[in-house]
């Protein structure tokens, strides 16, 4: 994959884990954002993800850290850390050295996922990380649904941007899935840094279909770049997310979750290996998905269709937002400037 010009640095909530990889007790590493992260999880289940390593002489809190209660203690020297990232106790001194902190994330679990909220600025969250049920205020829980069907692959060469921008493709159906979908757009929603993309199903050569015909659709919300979810109606219930999330300046990991509705009154053994069926299916198309994004070459300015440029202008230019310049979702921008100062 050529490199793309697109800052891996964004503004928004990123998955960093699934909520049962953190056990109370845990102390669970990662890398994320080209940063050294550790995630554990105190006596009270409470949730810290913070920078990796004790601001004392620089042990990795992740190799040997363990929890005491409700602090994390280094395994150099016993310094004691607590959910704020400060230090509360030196083992051998009498007072903790209040002067050093640890940078913490704020953290939310939610959908059995940990996301934490990364910006370059340090800025507070300015919105919230959507929900695969309660975002949809459709009444919904996990109840209804079969147990979270799960893909995760690690460090691919691809962009957190290129995944949304799948969202408003119509054209890819036939030719990444041969499916014969049409989607045909009902919401196109950029106005806030949660976004909104709506669409029913059509099918190839039903050149009579109407959109009063139609009885399946899909309903998307993006909350930034890092996370969007999704809920199907019609054909078969199902919820997904999708969560991609910077490791280092050219790799990201990409998680997909999938929720199959269950049929009232119906608790078969067969109703349930259907469900395994359709959630595997779903899961399969997103992998090949994932095999275009990881090989793609970010095209700015792209060379689309008529039909096609509502869509990703649309998504394109919503998605400057999240850049720490502002324009890191435009390379033909940043090149025109460069071109100017020289």
């Amino acid at each position: 994959m050529a490199k793309p010009p697109l800052s891996m640095k964004p503004t928004g909530w990123f998955q960093v884990a699934w909520s049962d990889e953190v056990k109370v007790g845990d102390v669970h590493r990662m890398k994320y954002f080209d940063r050294e992260l550790v995630a554990w999880r105190a006596q009270s289940g409470r949730l810290t993800v913070m920078d990796a390593y004790c601001e004392h002489l620089g042990a990795h809190l992740g190799y040997g850290g363990h929890v005491v209660g409700e602090v994390l203690q280094c395994p150099f020297h016993g310094w004691q850390w607590n959910h704020d990232g400060r230090n509360v106790c030196i083992p051998y001194q009498d007072r903790p050295n209040r002067g050093r902190r640890i940078r913490t994330f704020p953290v939310v679990e939610r959908n059995e996922s940990i996301y934490i909220w990364h910006d370059v600025d340090g800025r507070a969250p300015y919105f919230d990380a959507p929900d695969v049920f309660a975002s949809f205020g459709d009444g919904s829980s996990a109840a209804d649904y079969y147990p979270q069907m799960r893909l995760y692959r690690e460090s691919l060469e691809l962009h957190p941007q290129y995944v949304l921008e799948n969202g408003v493709d119509f054209a890819h159906f036939k030719f990444v899935h041969q499916t014969p979908i049409v989607p045909v757009f009902t919401r196109h929603d950029f106005d806030q840094p949660i976004s909104y993309v709506d669409f029913t199903i059509t099918f190839e050569g039903d050149e009579d279909q109407t959109i009063d015909d139609v009885r399946s659709g899909v309903e998307a919300i993006n909350g930034g770049l890092g996370i969007a979810v999704t809920k199907s109606w019609g054909m078969v219930d199902n919820r997904t997310i999708s969560a991609i999330t910077p490791v280092d300046d050219r790799t990201s990991d990409v998680r997909f979750m999938v929720y199959i509705g269950r049929r009232p009154g119906d608790d078969s053994a067969r109703a349930e290996a259907k469900a395994q069926e359709f959630g595997d299916e779903i899961i399969r198309q997103f992998t090949q998905d994932i095999h275009i994004w990881s090989h793609q070459r970010y095209s700015d300015p792209p060379a689309l269709a008529g039909a096609e440029q509502q869509g990703f202008t649309a998504i394109r230019n919503w998605a400057k937002q999240f850049y720490p310049d502002g324009i890191g979702g435009s390379a033909a921008e940043v090149y025109a400037q460069r071109g100017r100062a020289e």
